[in-house]
């Protein structure tokens, strides 16, 4: 049983997610930092509200609705989902670009050496 959760813990792929979610976290803390820090005072000045969640609000029958409630959660995923994508997929997408460019171009040493091994032998025969 414990061989069974070692091995399963060692997989990549139970570690890559564990870092994609601390990086997540990580994230979200500095997306929020950004939004206190620099959103929420710019709509302030532009608004005339403390913060997002509270631009477009109504009430109905004692129901209050938040336009800025869901403006504010749409716009948190956007920062996270941009600062993720900038910072971590294309900067891993070019490494992986790069590293499939340099085994194409071992294997493509490869097999001109081997070609010309087998034009030697070849040559060798006759």
């Amino acid at each position: 049983m414990l061989k069974g959760f070692r091995e399963f813990i060692s997989r990549g792929n139970v570690v890559d997610l564990a870092v994609a979610v601390v990086i997540g976290g990580a994230f979200a803390l500095v997306i929020d930092a950004v939004v206190t820090g620099l959103v929420n005072p710019l709509v302030a000045a532009i608004f005339g509200e403390p913060d997002l969640t509270r631009v477009a609000t109504f009430t109905i029958n004692n129901a209050e609705f938040s336009i800025g409630l869901i403006l504010d959660a749409l716009f948190n995923f956007l920062m996270i989902a941009a600062a993720i994508y900038f910072f971590i997929v294309i900067p891993i997408n070019k490494l992986r670009a790069r590293r499939a460019q340099e085994e194409a171009e071992e294997t493509a040493e490869e097999i001109t050496l081997l070609r010309e091994i087998r034009d030697e032998l070849r040559a060798s025969r006759s």
